[in-house]
């Protein structure tokens, strides 16, 4: 019981509190995402301690409920907080055409492309690792790891070795250009990731494959936030013009 584990809903017309979806003790469901189709009452949202996107939707008898439908499973390590790192999930997107769903695990380092044309079986179809806490060289050894060989490469851009993990997302509009920022909240930045206070957060674009789905970091964008006149900042949020 110490983070949330529901989804409340709402009636926007009478203010009346309608339903609440349980999506798991400790769960933490954070970042919430309806389809852009107005005639589509579904979306998907992050659970950041459980690491698992679930589908929301309303059925046939009028009411909501929800099915999870990814799960980014823990790594058993050494030398971290837990024996057990989660990917820890903590932003969401969904391109303006409903065919992408787009994630960040901050704690794993990596940003995660999903097909959802069929939004109760989604696609893994683009990955890429952009820093986290499992990097090669680092304090955290992983034990058990149920989808990766070899624990993934420090990430480093223009000579910067990037700190931190990719946490919050913006897409271009076209669905080309995702955008990537490194912090999280200060506490937590400080927490897990003291390097990234004393060296500022990052902001990054990958190029995205949109007909067949992939990642790939542009190499020549960086915007360096630790190089601001009155000292490091931690970036947080993007945001397009209208």
């Amino acid at each position: 019981g110490r983070y949330g584990r529901r989804l409340n809903v709402w009636d926007w017309s009478s203010h009346r509190y309608v339903q609440a979806i349980d999506v798991g003790e400790d769960s933490a469901p954070l970042e919430i995402r309806f389809l852009h189709d107005p005639d589509a009452s579904e979306g998907f949202v992050g659970c950041t301690i459980s690491s698992a996107i679930h589908r929301f939707y309303k059925t046939q008898n009028g009411d909501w409920a929800a099915e999870k439908v990814i799960q980014v499973p823990s790594k058993k390590v050494q030398g971290w907080l837990l024996p057990e790192m989660p990917g820890f999930i903590t932003d969401i997107l969904i391109s303006m055409d409903d065919r992408f769903l787009y994630f960040s695990n901050w704690m794993h380092g990596d940003v995660r492309q999903y097909d959802i044309s069929d939004t109760r079986e989604p696609k893994l179809v683009g990955q890429v690792f952009l820093g986290g806490s499992v990097t090669k060289g680092g304090p955290v050894t992983v034990c058990e790891d149920e989808e990766l060989q070899s624990q993934p490469d420090p990430f480093v851009i223009q000579g910067k070795k990037v700190a931190g993990g990719p946490q919050m997302l913006q897409l271009s509009l076209d669905g080309k250009r995702l955008y990537v920022t490194t912090s999280l909240y200060s506490a937590w930045d400080r927490q897990f990731y003291p390097d990234l206070i004393r060296d500022g957060a990052v902001m990054l674009q990958l190029d995205v494959d949109t007909e067949r789905g992939g990642l790939r970091v542009n190499p020549k964008f960086l915007v360096d936030f630790g190089k601001e006149p009155r000292g490091p900042c931690l970036a947080h949020e993007m945001r397009y013009p209208g």
